[in-house]
Parts: structure tokens; C-alpha cells; sequence
């Protein structure tokens, strides 16, 4: 007797195409963002709120000017239904401040899918103090001096 496996959910298979996106993000890439965002999907991070594909497109721009070599590795994704939650790497080097240091964000991104798998839903969870300002050279040594006095 033949059995089939079950046809993967419409969530897991956007989930699985916008990792290959995400993953192979560049600068020339964003101009295919509505191949994978609707027209007024929301993002939210640490920093910006916005909705719409322009404004998206405007954060992914931003982060091309602002750092050297910026690129996501995803590490795990988990699809149910329609939405998905990534946990991903974002690596990337400061163009100005210690150029030659790779460094590391770990965070997470929670996504949720229309029925033709865009997404509409993009909220990034990522711990700014530890994963950004603790980097910095000033701005990092206040960081650590104040977490280390509020753990004691």
C-alpha cells in the first residue's frame, strides 16, 4: 500500500522561500521585496515601525549604507499554519568603527503569511543593548558597567 506524505503547509513553504530570500539579500535583490511583502505589510523592530513595501524597502536600503557586508544566516525556522518564526544571525562589519571585527546579532523574526504566501507581518525581536550597544567602543563600556551593576 502507497502512502503520501501530507502537502506541506501554505506557511511553511513561504517560510521556506522567504529564507532563501533572506539569505541571499543584496542591494539589488530589494527591488523584488513585492515578491515577497504585500503592498502594506508592517515591520516593526527595535527601531522602526512602518508600513508599506516603500518603507521596508527603505530600512533594508539603510542598513546596506550604514554597515559593510551585512548578511542574514538563518539558524532555525519554525512554520505553523500561516506564519512562521525565524531565529537567524545578522552579521556584518561597522564601515567606520573597528572595520576589521565581524560581528554578530543573534534575533529572531516572527512572520505571518497572506493565503498566497506574502508576507503581511514582519516583527524582528533582538536585544539592541546586548546584541548593538555593547559593541560600540564608548557606548559600550557604559553598557556593560551598567548591566554588571544591576546583577549585583
Amino acid at each position: 500500500m502507497m502512502t503520501t506524505a501530507a502537502a506541506p503547509e501554505p506557511g511553511a513553504q513561504a517560510a521556506a522561500r522567504v529564507v532563501a530570500f533572506f539569505e541571499s539579500l543584496s542591494p539589488l535583490s530589494l527591488d523584488r521585496l513585492d515578491a515577497f511583502y504585500t503592498p502594506q505589510a508592517w515591520f516593526k523592530d527595535p527601531f522602526n515601525e512602518v508600513r508599506g513595501i516603500a518603507a521596508v524597502r527603505q530600512i533594508f536600503s539603510h542598513m546596506y549604507t550604514a554597515l559593510d557586508r551585512p548578511r542574514f544566516v538563518v539558524t532555525d525556522c519554525i512554520a505553523q499554519g500561516d506564519q512562521c518564526f525565524l531565529t537567524w544571525n545578522f552579521e556584518f562589519r561597522f564601515r567606520k568603527l573597528d572595520q576589521g571585527t565581524l560581528q554578530t546579532v543573534r534575533g529572531g523574526s516572527h512572520l505571518k503569511f497572506t493565503a498566497d504566501g506574502l508576507i503581511d507581518y514582519h516583527r524582528d525581536y533582538w536585544d539592541a543593548a546586548e546584541e548593538l550597544y555593547e559593541k560600540l567602543p564608548v557606548l559600550g563600556r557604559l553598557m556593560r558597567w551598567l548591566k554588571k551593576r544591576a546583577s549585583q
